[in-house]
């Protein structure tokens, strides 16, 4: 399965799988971590990061979520989501 990367947040992977179900969320990988995080909310819905890792990840996610929102309708709608680069 091809999983697409949409930005690296110091070294922690942002990715949306093909298949993804509600709530609108994106996977943050790091390592042997992989957290399942709600774009709107920004609570952590499945698995966990490092402490220092999950609150970079979170600040990054509040000032992009429009970005994230879209990355999130175009995984929706069978479109792959483009890279978020700011």
């Amino acid at each position: 399965m091809n999983v697409p990367v949409v930005a690296i947040v110091d070294g922690v992977k942002i990715e949306f799988y093909p298949d993804e179900h509600p709530p609108p969320h994106f996977h943050a990988r790091y390592a042997e971590f992989v957290a399942q995080i709600d774009i709107r909310t920004g609570r952590i819905l499945r698995g966990s990061l490092p402490p220092a890792k999950l609150n970079r990840v979170l600040a990054w996610a509040e000032g992009h979520r429009a970005k994230l929102m879209d990355a999130w309708s175009a995984v929706e709608e069978l479109r792959k989501p483009g890279k978020i680069n700011d």
